[in-house]
């Protein structure tokens, strides 16, 4: 019962839907009503147009003695036509084909027509319904300004179309059953049709209120109660200048005519679809689809946590489309699983390629160095013996970039606070032999650079420490003080000595020079300046690398977690 009821709706609805569409249905009969009238008025504009073009062809030869014989023959072969004029200025037939039935017309003189003014005064075109005196009854005169050189008026050239001719087609196959049609003039007055009970409202009143807006949109539509009492559907549109109009009508259907006209459609098919759910949702539902599609979406969630060794193997006694489901999420899971092999391997190789690559690289400048440190021995002058020595200092700090990457677990980033440490200690070892004790203290934040940046970092360390043991520590020995502090968005590297101070030597030398180089490097400016306590510190203040800090800076191997910039 519960389920019965939950599904009652469906039914109301299925009804409801029915009665909506009955309504959109009704809707797009009179749309369709409004086209075939649309239609309509094109076919008989395109009867005028084919007017218009016949009289300007005519219109140069329509004189001459001959031209009343030939405009008959035209009259007689043309379907539709019942006469054809050349009118002069002064509204004078000089030229007509005559009526097909010997009759007089009334056509000429039009001096005093309302048409003939109209040309007269400058419209090109004028599609009016005959005058009742005319001798045409139900015909359109159709008429256009004929003109002399400089713009003179020379008269017109008129056609009489009989109204039957333009009459719509009820046969319309996108038409109701039992539509009619008509032509009106300006005022709704039916001027000929098919049927004029089933055009007239009741009452007998003319069918009108609609030729304003057939007039402003082209075409309209309404529905009215026609003169037997039938409510029907009307659809006009215009036919020429807004002088004439057609219009067709169709019965409307009842609003209870949609039961009527489709009992199965409207009232057993919903039953029908309602107790197929039914049945559909108490039998199958639960036993076939929806346990399995639970059981499935466990397995999906455990793959979601990357655990791809579980396998459906349950939903293989599930249905079809069950199995097939399974059988994606399985091969789903060996594929992530064989793709995460085949990167870790791929990683593995990359890292062990780049280690080796660090490696030589390392002892290719390692063997550089002693290239030079050989050199140097072999070198009498101080002062290029000094240069050469600067050079391999400069060589060895590049050798422990590498060393210290392809030893390090990320071998795309460095510590700089290890880095400093042991390349300070490398440098103040260099310089032990020279038997002048140095005592050097690191005090370094933990920032993981990449090779580009630390570079540059190294080399401006190289020559700050050597500028201090030229100049602060020659001949007397002293203590070496490196400080390296990451303050948010900017960092400071500084190499403080307790010598004498700054000589215009150092100020002056090459390795000043190349610690400003180095600090533009790093988008940085270096300065030294004088220690509160006596001495020289370099100074160099740059733009934090894009870098990453550790969880605990106390943890060499810390797991990056914070990025700058």
């Amino acid at each position: 019962m519960a389920m019965a009821l939950a599904l009652l709706p469906i039914f109301v609805l299925s009804l409801i839907q029915t009665q909506a569409d009955f309504r959109e249905q009704r809707v797009q009969r009179q749309v369709d009503l409004q086209l075939a009238a649309e239609r309509s008025a094109t076919n008989a504009k395109s009867r005028l147009d084919s007017a218009q073009v016949l009289l300007r062809a005519l219109s140069p030869d329509a004189l001459g003695p001959y031209c009343a014989p030939r405009l008959a023959a035209l009259v007689d072969q043309l379907e539709g036509y019942e006469g054809l004029y050349r009118l002069s200025p002064t509204g004078e037939a000089v030229c007509a084909s005559g009526r097909s039935d010997g009759r007089p017309s009334a056509l000429s003189p039009a001096t005093g027509s309302d048409w003939f003014r109209r040309l007269r005064d400058g419209e090109g075109l004028v599609v009016v319904r005959a005058p009742a005196g005319a001798g045409y009854p139900s015909a359109l005169i159709v008429a256009i300004r004929s003109e002399r050189p400089m713009g003179r008026f020379d008269g017109a050239m008129a056609a009489v179309i009989p109204l039957s001719s333009l009459q719509p087609d009820t046969t319309d196959a996108a038409l109701p059953a039992g539509s009619e049609a008509a032509l009106t003039d300006s005022e709704g007055r039916i001027l000929i049709t098919s049927r004029p009970d089933a055009m007239r409202l009741s009452g007998g009143r003319d069918v009108s209120g609609w030729v304003d807006r057939a007039r402003d949109q082209g075409s309209a539509v309404f529905e009215a109660v026609d003169s037997r009492g039938l409510r029907r559907d009307y659809a006009g549109a215009v036919l020429a200048s807004g002088d004439i109009y057609v219009l067709l009508s169709a019965p409307a259907p009842g609003l209870l005519s949609w039961a009527r006209l489709n009992p199965i459609g409207a009232l057993l098919l919903p039953l029908g679809a309602w107790l197929t759910a039914f049945a559909a949702v108490m039998l199958l539902s639960e036993r076939i689809f929806i346990r399995w599609l639970d059981y499935l979406e466990r397995i999906a969630a455990i793959y979601a946590k990357g655990r791809f060794s579980v396998r459906p193997l349950q939903a293989m006694n599930a249905p079809s489309e069950i199995r097939t489901l399974a059988r994606t999420l399985d091969e789903m899971a060996e594929a992530i699983t064989v793709r995460d092999q085949e990167l870790n391997a791929s990683l593995a190789e990359k890292d062990a390629l780049m280690r080796e690559i660090h490696h030589r690289v390392k002892n290719n400048l390692q063997i550089i160095s002693s290239l030079l440190s050989m050199q140097q021995r072999g070198v009498t002058d101080p002062a290029a013996k000094a240069a050469l020595g600067d050079t391999r200092q400069r060589i060895s700090a590049l050798a422990l970039i590498y060393r210290t990457l392809y030893q390090s677990d990320d071998i795309r980033h460095a510590d700089a606070r290890d880095f400093l440490t042991e390349l300070v200690g490398q440098l103040i070892a260099a310089d032990a032999g020279r038997g002048h004790l140095v005592l050097s203290s690191v005090q370094a934040d933990s920032l993981y650079v990449d090779p580009d940046k630390l570079a540059p970092l190294a080399l401006w360390l190289v020559e700050a420490v050597s500028n201090a043991q030229k100049h602060a520590f020659a001949g007397r020995g002293g203590e070496l003080k490196v400080r390296f502090k990451v303050n948010g968005d900017t960092s400071i590297l500084e190499v403080e000595d307790d010598g004498p101070g700054a000589s215009d030597a150092a100020e002056a030398g090459v390795g000043r020079t190349l610690m400003g180089a180095f600090a533009k490097q790093l988008r940085g400016e270096a300065e030294m300046v004088e220690s509160p306590s006596g001495g020289t510190t370099a100074r160099m203040t740059f733009v934090t690398p894009e870098a990453l800090i550790p969880n605990d800076p106390a943890d060499k191997a810390g797991t990056a977690t914070q990025s700058l910039r």
